[in-house]
């Protein structure tokens, strides 16, 4: 029976799951939502995104049977049906957690499904297999604020294309980590069509475009953010040492992703991908921090 549940869990891809809905639930929390609305956002988002894994398992059994026989559907641990049921279930719980916090709210959650549903269902076996993530990743911090706020700050709207170029840089570095398997089953996914060595280089041009937007751009390095106030959450001034380790950090992380995914194993480039969007997450999360900062902190 624990292994049946522990298939279930992996059906939702708990890593990029849980990673998605820790930055909702922190950009949401800068954002000034009180803890409830800010759990609700993070659960929102846990469940669109354990929906798009589910399907994902769901759609990709047959090919998985052959390149990724530890996968929970092939090994036994699940069934096509069950990573069906959890998609549709998750989805629509996804939808309606988002909804309490108005239409707005959850016409970007669906979209951000939709998105994912695309990338299953039709594009995930195509040269257009980055395209839905590169979509749908700005939608996170969006989703996650308006949530919050009701309302989106100017210092938001420039991370929507440094999200655009963030996504598109990891959706090429996850086919880096299947590139070989993707090649076997003869899928003509973005890797494949373009070349292991050349889809390494052209995610790494992606991420500098990442890391210059996020250094030029990011609010909250000036005197205008100095003078910002504190607020009845965080105060200003650790918000504004959220924004310069976010991104130090966040950019150390994606370079030594970067590093990874040059390497021969699966394994490792698996880590290297990981490291990526832990560090894009972060960089997000601290240019988010100098939104709030700029503002003057909080509105509480």
């Amino acid at each position: 029976m624990l292994h049946r549940v522990v298939g279930i869990i992996r059906l939702g891809h708990p890593f990029p799951s849980l990673l998605n809905a820790g930055a909702t639930f922190a950009i949401a929390t800068l954002a000034g939502a009180p803890l409830p609305a800010a759990l609700r956002l993070g659960a929102s988002m846990l469940a669109i995104q354990v929906a798009i894994g589910a399907l994902n398992d769901h759609v990709d059994a047959p090919r998985d049977a052959i390149a990724k026989p530890a996968k929970p559907i092939p090994a036994g641990l699940a069934s096509r049906q069950e990573g069906l049921g959890l998609a549709a279930v998750a989805g629509a719980l996804g939808i309606m957690l988002s909804a309490v916090s108005g239409l707005p709210t959850a016409g970007v959650a669906a979209l951000g499904l939709g998105l994912g549903v695309a990338y299953d269902v039709r594009l995930s076996a195509t040269r257009w297999s980055w395209l839905p993530l590169a979509l749908a990743l700005p939608l996170v911090p969006l989703h996650a604020w308006l949530g919050a706020s009701g309302a989106i700050p100017g210092g938001l709207l420039p991370l929507l294309p440094a999200g655009v170029l963030a996504g598109t840089a990891l959706a090429v570095a996850n086919g880096l980590v299947d590139a070989e398997r993707d090649a076997a089953t003869r899928r003509p996914a973005t890797v494949v069509a373009l070349g292991a060595t050349r889809a390494w280089w052209l995610h790494l041009a992606l991420l500098a475009g990442v890391a210059a937007l996020a250094l030029l751009l990011a609010p909250g390095a000036g005197e205008d953010a100095a003078a910002g106030g504190a607020s009845d959450g965080l105060p200003g001034p650790l918000l504004r040492s959220f924004r310069t380790w976010g991104l130090i950090v966040g950019l150390a992380a994606v370079a030594l992703g970067a590093v990874a995914l040059r390497l021969g194993r699966p394994g490792l480039r698996e880590r290297g991908w990981e490291l990526e969007a832990v560090g894009i997450a972060a960089v997000g999360l601290g240019w988010l921090a100098g939104v709030a900062a700029s503002a003057g902190g909080l509105a509480g």
